[in-house]
């Protein structure tokens, strides 16, 4: 039985046999691609993701890529989650790979905000002659006894027994130079 067709439609016919025998062979591809993956990601050792979700935790890369894009269009911000936002997620991923985590030439934290302190670089620092004198601060105005710090910076408690004796008594002369306290991490302030 033959089928009746227009005239100059054979073209047409030969187009689409080729496209859908294309897109067999594309799909055959894929297919191929995801056994070669899943066997790749089963077996190898050094991303859990990947060996625990094989060929779905590639995407989990992806994704994270594109995060940024998507989030600046359609979702949170980098440091609107809780307890802990990307941008922390971030670093501390980095951190964990020993790979930079320093974000240069600029911050995704908004500075606008009355109180934010904020580290300005200068090519030609000043020594002394022109820095402004630090300014206490007051904790609980609406205290019976509020509490006035002469320092608003300090050096919190940290291991000390990971650091040398020398980066350990670096840190307390210049907490000493700087009028500040330094928590020993032993429940007290050094002297």
């Amino acid at each position: 039985m033959q089928i009746a067709t227009a005239p100059g439609s054979h073209w047409l016919i030969t187009a689409l046999e080729i496209m859908s025998a294309l897109f067999i062979f594309l799909i055959g591809l894929l297919a191929l691609w995801v056994v070669i993956t899943f066997i790749t990601d089963i077996s190898q050792t050094r991303q859990a993701i990947r060996r625990n979700y094989p060929v779905i935790g590639r995407f989990r890369y992806l994704f994270e890529k594109l995060g940024g894009f998507f989030r600046q269009y359609f979702f949170a911000m980098d440091r609107e989650e809780l307890p802990f936002n990307r941008a922390q997620r971030t670093w501390i991923y980095r951190a964990a790979k020993n790979l930079n985590n320093t974000v240069a030439f600029g911050s995704t934290r908004d500075n606008r905000t009355p109180g934010s302190i904020l580290f300005v670089n200068t090519p030609y620092p000043t020594l002394g002659e022109n820095a402004a004198p630090p300014v206490p601060v007051t904790i609980g105005r609406e205290c019976r006894i509020p509490y006035v710090a002469s320092s608003f910076f300090n050096i919190s408690g940290m291991s000390y027994g990971a650091l040398s004796k020398p980066a350990v008594l670096a840190l307390s002369m210049g907490a000493r130079k700087a009028g500040i306290w330094m928590n020993t991490g032993e429940g007290g302030l050094a002297p």
